[in-house]
């Protein structure tokens, strides 16, 4: 398994785990219930990861979308 994605942004892992299925890709979220245990603090963030076979298509449809600066960086912040 890699990471392809560390967020607090619940839109983006839904919108991301929406599109890698569409490409039928299957990707696992971590983290979730230690991130809502802590609270609205931010301090743990999700984890979007897929099978090692599976991440050269998924960093694929994660540019392809506009998205590829991500990586635990806010929109923007590689550009800086």
């Amino acid at each position: 398994m890699k990471e392809l994605v560390r967020t607090n942004d619940p839109v983006l892992i839904s919108w991301l785990t929406s599109a890698l299925r569409d490409h039928a890709i299957e990707a696992f979220v971590l983290d979730t219930h230690t991130a809502i245990l802590e609270g609205s603090i931010g301090a743990i963030q999700r984890r979007v990861m897929v099978a090692d076979a599976d991440f050269f298509m998924a960093s694929r449809v994660l540019a392809d979308a506009g998205r590829g600066e991500l990586e635990g960086e806010p929109d923007g912040a590689a550009d800086d």
